[in-house]
């Protein structure tokens, strides 16, 4: 058998690892880029393109206005996209205050505390341990790290409210087409996000240029990201699809730093380990038929 035969199926195990982790990286990388339009058109307006225009893209992609759906649907569906909506809005306001990482760290703890609901084990409760840790060391206190701005911890804290929401939304509606689903609540997102971002920035939104860069966010913290996940999900097994996403707050600091000079403190930095374990321990350790958040995709944020 010839090298390169040999070498193909492990490039063929590699490459659902390679997307996923392109996928966390392209996010961060597009989360960052969309915090340096902050001075141009707010965080608002930011919201605005992310949401506004992947909802084009989405009714574009499956054109879910030729399927009948019926009164209850139509509510589950409206429940997912103002999840959807309010929290990239939470997200992207907690983003003018406290770094990147951070708040990413801060809003896993909606999917985290879903997953431990029903904590039974002693070890589930190490995780909820080390998530509170984490958090405590977040919080805008001074306990010899530097604190955080309180309105921007509030922000991220209700991010991770409907990050929860829209999991339990999503499963109301997990009959339904996925890919029409969720244009249609990203529709509805960008019915409530919009006008915030309007309100905000006015007719800066409508500027050219803005708006192509609007795009590019939009594609970069949704479109490829989700594209990118849907090939690794594929072929990695859900938990460890699961475990590896919960390094997500880390490549969120580490863009941060890169793209945006926000630098950490030690404790910021223990902070995020803390919840990056505990987000991992909590899927090692729970049973698929005890679990709340069984399926790891639902750790996505959703803006696919």
């Amino acid at each position: 058998m010839s090298a390169a035969a040999i070498r193909r199926p492990a490039l063929d195990a590699l490459l659902p690892y390679a997307a996923l982790f392109g996928g966390m990286v392209t996010l961060a990388g597009g989360t960052s880029f969309a915090k340096t339009l902050f001075p141009a058109v707010g965080a608002q307006g930011v919201s605005a393109y992310r949401v506004g225009f992947a909802a084009v893209l989405l009714l574009l992609l499956w054109r879910p206005w030729r399927f009948r759906l019926t009164r209850q649907d139509l509510l589950g569906v409206a429940f997912y996209g103002a999840a959807t909506g309010v929290m990239n809005l939470c997200f992207y306001m907690a983003l003018r205050t406290i770094p990147l990482g951070v708040a990413i760290a801060i809003e896993f703890l909606g999917p985290l505390t879903l997953s431990l609901l029903h904590a039974r084990k002693v070890s589930h409760f190490l995780c909820i341990g080390l998530a509170a840790f984490g958090l405590l060391l977040l919080l805008p206190l001074k306990l010899g790290g530097p604190a955080l701005d309180p309105v921007g911890v509030g922000c991220a804290l209700a991010a991770a409210v409907c990050w929860a929401l829209y999991i339990i939304a999503g499963k109301r509606i997990g009959h339904l087409h996925g890919g029409r689903s969720v244009a249609m609540g990203m529709s509805v997102a960008a019915l409530i996000v919009v006008p915030f971002g309007v309100a905000s920035a006015g007719a800066t939104l409508l500027d050219p240029h803005l708006m192509l860069l609007g795009l590019v966010v939009a594609v970069c913290s949704s479109a490829v990201p989700y594209s990118l996940e849907m090939v690794a999900l594929k072929r990695i097994p859900k938990r460890t699809f699961g475990v590896m996403l919960s390094v997500e707050p880390a490549i969120g600091a580490i863009a941060g730093l890169l793209v945006l000079s926000e630098h950490l403190s030690l404790q910021q930095w223990a902070a995020i380990a803390c919840i990056v374990a505990a987000s991992a321990g909590a899927i090692l350790t729970t049973t698929p038929e005890n679990a709340v958040v069984e399926d790891p995709e639902a750790l996505e944020r959703p803006g696919a």
